[in-house]
């Protein structure tokens, strides 16, 4: 949260310096609009924790004693392009919202990006991963910040293949964040001497991963790369421990994980995990 409430304040100083040169900006006052995953498979890494700490660092930021008048307001893209499109549309063109923050999942934020792009407006990305925003689809109004796919990518994924996982199998989530750290740690892997041996790709916000673990379980690769996160992440790690997956000597890499998840997992269920 103390990130998010940093985040929005460089939102609003970025607006504000925007308006001292264009005063016209949205009849004077500063609107910040923040879009997430409000009840899903996000909501606990973003969702109202991230809306709260929006309004949070608008108060910190002490934006009237500096002749400004900040507003947040929020909703709930559903983690579906569509919906976020149809709502960062309606900011833009109708409810003068200057600048969208946050908007984890990938599919979404690309959409957004282009959005923004077209219109004019400004996009700081703190939840999304895929590393696509500052590659092929970077432009001139959008800023990632904290973790992106080649960053999680590298770390992880060299670390443990020059630690002896030099076999991998993935446990991917089937939209744009789950295709970009596969694809990034799966070069990660590659140039560090290692192997992909395989990959299973599951539904976003899935109940049951059975069937894929055992995919994954009789690979028997040394690593399980797990290219999900939020609830997806803990869900597919609680029922590996099931499994005894890493009883059975195969590592799991979460690759995207929030020490919320580890709260959520508890330790005896978490042990093992790199």
């Amino acid at each position: 949260m103390t990130f998010q409430r940093k985040l929005i304040a460089a939102a609003a100083s970025l607006a504000l310096s925007a308006g001292a040169a264009h005063a016209q900006i949205s009849g004077n006052v500063v609107k910040i609009g923040v879009m997430n995953d409000q009840a899903g498979t996000y909501a606990d890494l973003a969702g109202p924790g991230s809306t709260l700490a929006a309004r949070m660092a608008v108060e910190d930021f002490k934006a009237k004693e500096k002749g400004l008048t900040v507003e947040v307001v929020f909703a709930d893209h559903q983690n579906k392009p569509d919906v976020g499109s149809q709502i960062v549309r309606k900011w833009y063109d109708s409810e003068g919202v200057d600048v969208v923050v946050d908007v984890p999942t990938s599919s979404v934020a690309l959409a957004v990006n282009q959005i923004t792009k077209d219109k004019n407006k400004v996009f700081l990305v703190s939840g999304a991963a895929t590393a696509d925003l500052t590659g092929k689809a970077c432009t001139p109004n959008t800023v990632s910040f904290t973790y992106d796919t080649y960053m999680l990518a590298n770390g992880t994924g060299k670390a443990l293949t020059k630690a002896g996982g030099d076999t991998w199998f993935f446990l991917t989530v089937d939209y744009a964040f789950g295709h970009a750290l596969e694809r990034d740690t799966s070069a990660a892997v590659t140039s560090s001497g290692g192997k992909v041996v395989g990959q299973v790709r599951h539904p976003l916000n899935t109940s049951d991963f059975s069937s894929f673990l055992l995919q994954a379980q009789s690979s028997k690769s040394k690593v399980i790369g797990l290219a999900n996160a939020g609830g997806d992440a803990t869900n597919s790690i609680k029922q590996a421990a099931e499994f005894g997956i890493v009883a059975g000597g195969q590592k799991i890499a979460p690759l995207l994980m929030f020490i919320n998840d580890v709260h959520a997992l508890g330790l005896r269920t978490a042990q093992g995990l790199t």
